[in-house]
């Protein structure tokens, strides 16, 4: 596998780079004098001899062991390389960038609350983030007894125990079971501290915990849907607009039937209601004003018309357009009636 299996070999490097691997280790592997280490972008390099860090190099680029590295390692300075012999050293090359995972539950978890006696069935899902933060901790725990380790090793020891956690965070205080997506920001917060806090144990800092989205069973769901609806149609006002308006949109409210006659007798309400309003604002402001023109009424009424006062005589001209008349019972020129 190694570069290094005879005395020519001159390069250490990440062999079996993925961008799926966390770590990959150059071990069992003789360093000889004039050898180059090279580092590519994000990547470090941790130099380790009998177990013990010994330096790590973070800068990329390629650099000869014998005059740009052993000159800083701690107990290997003044190493010097004989004819045919050279120094048995690990390197484990460290990815430092951050990952980003898609996690889900594989199984609906049964999360405690008083309306099913059960559990409520729940299946989440969402990504996480993380990196390594402790190289010490990443080599006493994985590095030791491990050649690489892979995005797909943390994930497994993640989902582990996200089961407890989402169960912890959901039912503490009280979260609303049937609006979870409300709280998702709150329980992924305490779900990543909680996961970051396990994860440290082995060199890994968990940057990002987000939750997308709760699934509850297809039944649990529709009965969300119907309580829903319950809480809309206990405001009957706001029913019978939504009513009125999804019909008259989707075209039902026409014609005859029950649509139709809800939204006329919802209509006449509120024909009367303005009717009523208008003649409520009549009495307030014009009460007064009315009163004085029924009584001017009164007294036209008891004035003598013109035909009357003078004991039914024509009149010579027509009180509508004037005209002369001699005696007819019409106007010749308007039709007016006149006697």
């Amino acid at each position: 596998m190694g570069l290094f299996g005879n005395q020519f070999a001159n390069v250490v490097e990440w062999e079996e780079f993925r961008d799926d691997m966390i770590f990959w280790k150059w071990s069992n592997q003789e360093i000889k004098k004039g050898s180059k280490l090279i580092i590519r972008a994000g990547q470090d390099a941790v130099f380790l001899n009998n177990g013990k860090v010994e330096g790590v190099f973070k800068d990329e680029g390629s650099f000869n062991v014998d005059s740009d590295i052993i000159p800083f390692l701690s107990t290997l300075k003044g190493f010097k390389f004989g004819f045919n012999s050279g120094m048995r050293v690990e390197v484990l090359f460290v990815n430092t960038k951050e990952f980003t995972v898609r996690w889900g539950t594989q199984s609906p978890i049964l999360i405690p609350t008083p309306q099913l006696p059960g559990g409520m069935p729940i299946r989440a899902n969402g990504t996480f983030n993380f990196k390594v933060s402790d190289y010490m901790a990443l080599i006493d725990q994985i590095a030791g007894i491990k050649q690489s380790y892979l995005v797909e090793d943390v994930k497994i020891r993640m989902t582990a125990v996200l089961d407890q956690l989402l169960m912890k965070w959901i039912s503490r205080e009280g979260k609303d079971m049937f609006n979870l997506q409300a709280n998702a920001f709150d329980i992924a917060n305490g779900i990543r501290e909680d996961l970051d806090m396990q994860m440290m144990d082995i060199g890994i800092a968990i940057t990002g915990f987000q939750v997308m989205s709760f699934n509850y069973p297809q039944e649990i769901q529709d009965m969300i849907t119907k309580t829903a609806s319950h809480e809309m149609i206990g405001n009957l006002q706001k029913y019978q607009q939504v009513s009125m308006t999804d019909g008259i949109a989707s075209g039902k409210v026409h014609g005859g039937g029950a649509a139709a006659d809800m939204a006329g007798m919802m209509m006449g309400m509120n024909m009367a209601n303005e009717m009523m309003k208008n003649m409520n604002r009549g009495q307030d402001s014009g009460g007064g004003e009315q009163r004085q023109s029924e009584a001017d009424k009164g007294a036209a009424s008891t004035a003598p018309s013109p035909s009357s006062a003078e004991g039914g005589k024509k009149p010579n001209f027509c009180p509508n357009c004037g005209a002369k008349n001699e005696g007819a019972n019409f106007c010749p020129n308007c039709g007016q009636k006149l006697g």
